[in-house]
């Protein structure tokens, strides 16, 4: 049960950002479109930054900006810093969200650190990109017309060396 219950928070992640549930990103999207876009440059959007460790997990994790604003239609480039101060080395995996909600289904990451497992070594310090854009039809949704801003939250939590959390629909 302890362990179950444990695995609960991170596995329900997983299933809403393959779902784009909970304001979860859908992943799978082609990055082949980002070729055809069409940036709308009269709508402006600003993506705020955050960044939570599990308990179990000593690491010093957060975004290297706070904002950062971008149109539909256009790709855009962060980064997060993860450092283990702790004397061994340890291994840890991170879940994302979107907030507000309905903005998650034209929230698509190009290339990120989620979902895969992260080795840093004692007192080792990382730089993790995030590549990603908001879809164009974002800007064409009328439910998206007040939202002026969106956050990208990530969580790390520890793994275990060996071991993969599931992502429904992946192989």
């Amino acid at each position: 049960m302890i362990g179950a219950s444990y695995a609960a928070v991170p596995l329900y992640r997983l299933y809403c950002q393959t779902t784009g549930l909970g304001g979860s990103p859908v992943a799978g999207h082609a990055s082949d479109q980002i070729e055809t876009m069409v940036p709308v440059k009269d709508r402006i959007i600003k993506v705020t930054f955050n960044a939570d460790v599990h308990a179990s997990l000593h690491w010093n994790f957060r975004p290297q900006q706070t904002e950062i604003y971008v149109v539909p239609g256009e790709t855009a480039l962060a980064f997060y810093k993860a450092k283990n101060p702790t004397d061994k080395p340890v291994i840890g995996i991170s879940t994302y969200n979107v907030v507000p909600f309905e903005a998650g289904q034209y929230f698509n990451k190009i290339q990120c650190f989620c979902f895969e497992e992260q080795r840093l070594n004692p007192q080792e310090e990382v730089d993790m990109p995030v590549f990603f854009f908001i879809d164009p039809e974002f800007a064409e949704d009328p439910k998206m017309a007040k939202v002026d801003v969106i956050t990208l939250s990530y969580t790390f939590f520890e793994a275990k060396e060996g071991h993969k959390l599931p992502v429904p629909g992946y192989n």
